[in-house]
């Protein structure tokens, strides 16, 4: 898989961001042909300045038809309500666009199976009250925050909306590990390419 060009697909999203914000039809946007046909699961992150400061982050864990899935996370994550509002045509020069491509799926042996840097990690478990919680971090997360597993377990553990003590539920949390097939370019880059 080495010998594909995973920038074209960063370009692609560009091309259908920009496409979208200026009222124009996506689906008109070309999609590289070396990735016609292929399936993963995926997440598109939008970030801003030298800093590459978060604007928006969403995916899927639904290994459908990479095309489709790729124009929809790239409008969807455009729109990510942890922020105050979508992003605009105006903002499109700052941003830098990565897509990762979900692979090597497993389920680890326990919530701390996992290398971090190398693993994403999905968690799932039911709290003291029989309710169904879930969260996410991508392999990249815990490296770039400085965190060891037990720091990041107890994050994800507040992502998914379970503020209580993690020692009640440690046991209760299935986890599934996947590694990422990343890649970023600037807008610059993007324009280059084009």
């Amino acid at each position: 898989m080495s010998e594909l060009n995973y920038a074209k697909l960063c370009q692609y999203c560009f091309q259908v961001l920009e496409t979208y914000l200026q009222g124009k039809n996506i689906s008109q946007v070309p999609f590289p042909d070396e990735f016609k046909g292929k399936s993963y699961p995926l997440f598109v992150t939008w970030t801003t300045g030298k800093e590459k400061e978060l604007r928006g982050c969403i995916g899927t864990f639904k290994s459908d038809n990479l095309e489709k899935n790729l124009r929809d996370y790239t409008i969807i994550s455009s729109k990510d309500s942890r922020f105050p509002h979508p992003i605009t045509l105006d903002e499109l020069p700052n941003l830098n666009c990565e897509v990762s491509l979900l692979v090597n799926f497993e389920m680890a042996k326990n919530p701390y199976d996992w290398e971090v840097g190398k693993h994403g990690i999905d968690i799932k478990f039911k709290d003291e009250e029989g309710g169904f919680h879930s969260a996410t971090y991508l392999p990249e997360v815990a490296e770039e925050q400085g965190w060891d597993q037990k720091t990041t377990l107890k994050h994800l553990v507040r992502k998914a909306r379970y503020y209580d003590k993690i020692d009640n539920i440690v046991n209760n949390i299935q986890t599934e590990r996947y590694q990422s097939i990343k890649k970023t370019i600037s807008y610059k880059e993007y324009k280059s390419m084009n």
